[in-house]
């Protein structure tokens, strides 16, 4: 495998424009939350390649990423969601009860909705 075909892992997750700042995404690396083909993975000068796949948390889910492409640099977001295939389980939407409501001051009947989610009843 030559040099022109691997590329850093923070290198590559600032590419794919998953992180605004190569170094966010180095931080990320660093807490050893971000694994490459299961394995943990602390450094960010990690060369990675075509067809590993890497799990790491971004926001409030995990994200599941096949590496597809490496890229050269770091281009517009069509350029960049064509270096990965997100692997990543949908999720199911959280679902409010009061979300109903279009606005206003709650009903009566909202607010004993409310106290018996709140667990106050």
């Amino acid at each position: 495998m030559s040099e022109a075909d691997t590329l850093r892992l923070d290198k590559w997750l600032w590419h794919a424009r998953f992180f605004k700042s190569r170094g966010l995404a180095a931080a990320l690396v660093k807490s050893g939350r971000c694994r490459v083909d299961g394995t943990p993975v602390s450094k960010p000068s990690r060369t990675i390649s075509a067809g590993v796949v890497l799990t790491f948390p971004k926001e409030d889910e995990v994200r599941v990423i096949r590496v597809v492409g490496l890229g050269v640099r770091r281009g517009p977001a069509p350029e960049a969601q064509a270096l990965y295939e997100d692997l990543t389980p949908a999720r199911e939407p959280k679902v409010n009860p009061l979300e109903h409501r279009v606005g206003g001051r709650p009903t009566k009947k909202d607010r004993r909705d409310m106290d018996i989610l709140k667990g106050s009843r």
